[in-house]
């Protein structure tokens, strides 16, 4: 199992700021996009994605209602998957194509309340699953442990499938991940609200290596 940095910023100096602090520890971080209508929230404006200098990769997890047209406006050389929301507003098969037609690969993410069987017809089609296991929008909600079942059921139809969760992640609950055979956690404000990031992360690695002997 991985952990993947996430980064959730509402103005565009604050998420330069976070990624040159990423760009310290990892090599691959999760970027979060709100639109304030999918999820409350709003993330910082679209432009600075394209602006963005780093030499780090990145996936960017699409919480807002038209993923589709959103992509119409993104264009980095850095970025390797593109994860958007079952629930939202979208043609999906349509979706999917877009991005890898683009080289992009595409990813599922799936609320809490929302069951296997109504996604599962489109969980064939994309190369990560993604589960929410807080509400979506903000740092730092609270975790749903409910959805470990839901994880657990979906490995056991989708073993293929790369399967990642994000969202109340801790250093407490990882085992309950790597039990039911996450590929990848997203952990963002245990990581990044603190004055050493880098060491938070280490944290979490070192806890997982733990875990892994």
């Amino acid at each position: 199992m991985k952990i993947v940095p996430a980064v959730l910023a509402e103005r565009e100096n604050d998420f330069f700021f976070l990624i040159k602090q990423a760009e310290a520890f990892t090599d691959y971080v999760q970027i979060d996009i709100m639109d304030g209508f999918f999820v409350p929230s709003r993330s910082f404006p679209v432009p600075a994605l394209n602006r963005l200098k780093t030499n780090i990769d990145f996936e960017i997890h699409l919480m807002v209602k038209h993923p589709s047209a959103f992509m119409i406006q993104v264009a980095h050389p850095r970025l390797r998957k593109v994860i958007y929301h079952f629930e939202s507003d979208v043609k999906h098969r349509d979706f999917i194509n877009q991005l890898k037609k683009r080289g992009i690969a595409s990813g599922l993410a799936i609320k809490p309340d929302t069951p296997l069987e109504v996604f599962r017809h489109i969980a064939g089609y994309v190369d990560t699953l993604l589960f929410m296991t807080v509400d979506p929008g903000y740092y730092g909600s609270a975790f749903k442990p409910e959805v470990i079942s839901k994880v657990r059921e979906t490995r056991s139809v989708f073993n293929d499938k790369v399967i990642a969760v994000d969202g109340g992640v801790s250093l407490e609950n990882l085992p309950l991940f790597l039990d039911a055979r996450v590929d990848y956690a997203c952990v963002g404000s245990r990581i990044f609200e603190s004055d050493n990031p880098g060491e938070n992360y280490r944290q979490f690695l070192r806890r997982l290596y733990g875990l892994d002997t």
